[in-house]
């Protein structure tokens, strides 16, 4: 057993509960990891500008990853490796989202934009990142800016289509996948917080086997495939939860907080 010296969490599902609230237990943990001498950091389909309210609470002092880690920036939010979707790949996204139905909105590294103001989801996105959108009407002048692109429906089983058509469009010139069962993420190509967790444990000359990550959706399988101890959260999907070593409790129950306890334990037998 190798020693955890970095915890790489999740933050909708994990860290934060159904009402985006960090919980006090769950600050108290990310403390008591700081005490014991383990990295840690977050990583998340958020976008740069929804990422900060979390850094102080949290004493992160590490890069996070944002936009499913196909950026990283450090605790004042400044980009340190950033990239973005080709701008014919954005076009072709907004395109088949179109297509299908769904509210578009772009994110640029400092800026959510949105056709659509009375969007369903705008304000839960809203009070999720605690930033307000900025309307547009067009938005080719921002296709060569565009971290992520997301296509927005309560309708799962449509979402669900327009995610297989969406991995078929874009081949392998962006990554398509859910972060929620409302939320299709089209993020640049060859980044996910698989490669964020790399880019972690060489920055902080550790080897993947003592990296612990934790998550709930099937966004998180990437950096659970390159971290050498998983925790799935208790609302999980049953498929995130057979590619992890452990489950803790659902995050309305305190789940990151008791996976840290579990972690902490972890340590003391490797």
């Amino acid at each position: 057993m190798t020693r955890i010296a970095l915890l790489v969490s999740d933050v909708d599902g994990t860290l934060l509960t159904k009402e985006k609230v960090l919980t006090d237990a769950a600050r108290e943990a990310a403390h008591k990891l700081h005490a014991a001498g383990i990295g840690f950091t977050i990583v998340s389909s958020r976008p740069s500008i929804g990422m900060g309210f979390l850094v102080e609470p949290l004493s992160i002092t590490l890069p996070v990853g944002a936009f499913n880690g196909s950026s990283i920036i450090d605790p004042q939010l400044r980009p340190v490796e950033q990239h973005l979707i080709p701008p014919a790949i954005a076009r072709r996204s907004i395109e088949l989202l179109r297509e299908f139905g769904v509210d578009i909105w772009l994110f640029t590294n400092d800026r959510w934009l949105t056709a659509n103001p009375d969007g369903e989801y705008v304000a839960h996105e809203r009070h999720t990142i605690r930033h307000d959108p900025t309307i547009v009407t067009d938005y080719t002048p921002y296709l060569d800016q565009a971290c992520k692109i997301v296509g927005a429906s309560s309708d799962a089983p449509l979402l669900a289509r327009c995610e297989t058509a969406m991995q078929q469009a874009v081949g392998t010139e962006a990554t398509a996948v859910r972060s929620q069962t409302y939320y299709l993420d089209v993020t640049p190509p060859g980044h996910d917080k698989g490669t964020f967790v790399e880019a972690m444990a060489k920055r902080l000359g550790i080897p993947i086997e003592a990296v612990a990550t934790i998550g709930d959706m099937r966004n998180d399988l990437p950096m659970f495939a390159r971290s050498g101890v998983q925790f799935a959260m208790g609302n999980a999907t049953d498929e995130v939860k057979s590619q992890a070593k452990f489950v803790t409790d659902s995050n309305e129950r305190d789940g990151f907080a008791k996976a840290v306890e579990m972690l902490l334990n972890y340590n003391e037998t490797a």
